[in-house]
């Protein structure tokens, strides 16, 4: 009896710590990061004179998987997070916002540049992704 009492404690604090692991978009860390890989993505795309760090992007990459299996998601469930339509729109609206506070100009690649190099010099996480050719 009080073996199946231990195993109905140990299953109920089991269960309400899956219940209460929260959405990968509301790890911070995570989704800021996610968030910078899609600002630097985007500039290098506008950007004729910055490209990407690649290595350095893969490595970010493959540590935040870790950081969210280390947090008990599936790769399932972080599969699902990278390619859901929902979080593509939401990044890109809060990009967005931000290319627009940082004055850039959609129509004008150089303003794509002008943000680019202010990251790098920064040496922000989104400069580190980057790199003037």
């Amino acid at each position: 009896m009080r073996r199946l009492v231990s195993m109905l404690c140990i299953l109920a604090v089991s269960a309400g710590a899956v219940a209460a692991k929260p959405m990968l978009r509301d790890v911070k860390s995570v989704d800021d990061a996610v968030f910078d890989v899609a600002v630097a993505d985007r500039i290098r795309k506008q950007c004729p004179d910055i490209s990407a760090r690649v290595f350095k992007a893969l490595t970010l990459y493959q540590s935040l998987r870790a950081q969210a299996r280390s947090l008990g998601f599936t790769d399932e469930e972080i599969d699902a997070y990278g390619d859901s339509d929902e979080e593509k729109a939401r990044m890109r609206a809060k990009g967005e916002a931000y290319f627009r506070a940082h004055g850039v100009v959609a129509s004008d690649p150089q303003s794509y540049c002008a943000l680019g190099r202010k990251e790098i010099q920064k040496g922000s996480r989104i400069g580190s992704l980057l790199r003037e050719k």
